[in-house]
């Protein structure tokens, strides 16, 4: 390692003896240490106010290198213009003095060669023109682009319409039509943008460079994309074989994932039999092990992704750990509900059940949240936490074949026969449009209280039938009381006090009293 000056290695960083020569926008050398009682400082402000002095003479101005014992002398046309010591060269390139006054020259007669340019009007003309003719070609780029890009997304767009279905994987897509038309549309507008970019940069690189002033700005400019683009391109290759062992991960982990979805899927059609896999599981389980499978691979890819050992994105990976810590118990909490209705079968989707005051058809088990649709044409959804918390009926479960199970109570006094009430609710239950004859509705007396046997009647509805159970219910309900008026029993309970003058019943002969009457077809209208 080269040995810094005392004066360097005794100053910290930010206080460092050191200033540049800079004249006419470029920086002609850096002057380091004291020298002849002077700090850099003032040796580079004094050194700027001579060479500008002699600039400004105007005429031809010669640069020469004299050694001197105090270091090396730059003269233009016999005048001094600055001094180099021996603690003027840059330790960290292990430059020599000679070196160093050697650069110095080369830039000082950079400046003398733009001074004299700066003060030539041609010149000035002809640098005019080429900024001009430079945004010419720039317009035209542009409006080239354009027009590319309008044709390359029409095309793109007709070829993402016609053979988007098939980007898929096992048989489903994956992506939208209209996501990857968004798709599309986003990589177009970003590849002109960039294409812009660069255009712009290069017209103003080229501008800049015209006049003597602000070339190096313009170099600086181009020196800075093109170190830029070498520097990414030598990161991209020194990742390469790092990806590459992430990428073979990935596909090891994608063949996986397809291997045992096709098992998975075999199950489901139940051409395989699996004592400890239900068929009804299939679905979950097969994302359930996509999911962890892809968890596992990008665990283990990790290492190897490009900027994973980076600080920044060690203190990301702390930042959404945390977050996921302090916000994902709930939703860790719904998830397992969720895996433990699939999986312990509580509930099926197409069954009909009821949770707390909800009753309905279950349409949708998620892994957060299932849906409910209900007979009054509602959907609720509710949280899969919110159901294990609460009673859970299914209707659809004990019956015999397909269908759900409708019941209902009602309380006859004691001087009404037993047998007589349940042949008219038997009665009522096969009069009801929706209501299976087989199996036969029952009839159970549930409680035998102090004024009223209460009956309860339970039978099957039909699945298929496009009728909610609120519908079949009330249908049910009706029929009861039909039934009954039509034997002169009446329904008295359970506010029951004393047996009435006359019974509480309505005569077949009122059942269609208006507005309740019948519709005849001659007050049918379209």
């Amino acid at each position: 390692m080269t040995a810094l000056h005392p004066s360097q290695a005794e100053s910290p960083p930010e206080t460092r003896n050191e200033a540049p020569v800079e004249v006419f926008n470029r920086t002609i050398t850096v002057l380091r240490g004291n020298f002849l009682g002077m700090d850099a400082v003032n040796r580079a402000r004094r050194a700027e106010a001579m060479i500008g002095e002699e600039l400004d003479r105007g005429g031809k101005v010669r640069v020469h290198i004299e050694a001197i014992p105090q270091g090396r002398l730059i003269t233009l046309n016999s005048r001094r213009a600055l001094i180099l010591s021996a603690t003027d060269p840059d330790p960290l390139q292990r430059e020599t003095l000679d070196e160093a006054a050697a650069k110095a020259a080369k830039m000082l007669e950079v400046v003398v060669r733009e001074t004299t340019e700066a003060r030539s009007f041609n010149a000035q003309m002809r640098a005019l023109g080429v900024v001009g003719a430079a945004t010419l070609v720039l317009g035209l780029l542009l409006w080239g682009c354009l027009k590319l890009r309008r044709i390359l997304s029409e095309r793109l767009l007709k070829l993402a319409e016609t053979r988007g279905h098939r980007i898929a994987l096992a048989g489903e897509a994956l992506i939208r039509r209209e996501h990857l038309l968004d798709l599309v549309r986003w990589l177009m507008r970003l590849t002109f943008g960039c294409v812009a970019l660069l255009l712009l940069n290069q017209w103003l690189s080229i501008s800049l460079i015209q006049f003597p002033y602000t070339r190096p700005w313009g170099e600086e400019l181009d020196r800075f994309l093109i170190n830029l683009l070498l520097g990414m391109l030598g990161k991209i290759a020194g990742a390469i074989p790092n990806l590459l062992i992430a990428f073979i991960i990935f596909m090891i982990a994608r063949w996986v994932v397809r291997f045992m979805s096709a098992v998975l899927r075999r199950v489901e059609r139940r051409e395989i039999a699996v004592s400890w896999l239900d068929p009804d599981t299939v679905v979950p389980t097969r994302k359930l092990t996509a999911t962890t499978i892809w968890i596992f691979a990008l665990a283990m890819a990790y290492p190897y992704l490009p900027g994973a050992q980076t600080e920044a994105f060690k203190g990301l990976s702390v930042l959404i750990g945390l977050m996921v810590s302090l916000g994902a118990s709930s939703l860790v909490g719904q998830g397992a509900s969720g895996l433990i209705l699939i999986y312990t079968h509580t509930m099926k989707v197409g069954e009909y059940v009821k949770i707390g005051e909800i009753e309905g058809t279950v349409f949708a088990i998620g892994m957060f949240a299932t849906r409910i649709r209900t007979g009054l044409g509602e959907e609720v959804t509710l949280s899969n936490s919110q159901i294990l918390g609460s009673v859970t009926k299914n209707y659809s479960r004990t019956v015999q074949g397909a269908g759900y199970i409708v019941d209902t109570s009602v309380t006859i006094g004691y001087d009404t026969p037993w047998r007589q009430v349940e042949a008219m609710l038997i009665e009522a239950a096969r009069a009801t449009q929706g209501v299976l004859t087989e199996p036969a509705p029952r009839v159970f007396q549930t409680a035998l209280s102090d004024f009223y046997v209460e009956y309860r009647l339970v039978c099957q509805a039909i699945p298929a039938e496009p009728r909610p159970r609120a519908e079949v219910l009330a249908a049910l309900h009706a029929a009861i009381q039909d039934e009954f008026n039509r034997h002169g029993v009446q329904i008295m309970s359970p506010h029951y006090l004393a047996d009435p003058a006359s019974p509480k019943i309505v005569a077949p002969a009122d059942w269609h009293v208006a507005p309740g009457a019948a519709p005849r077809q001659s007050d049918t209208r379209s």
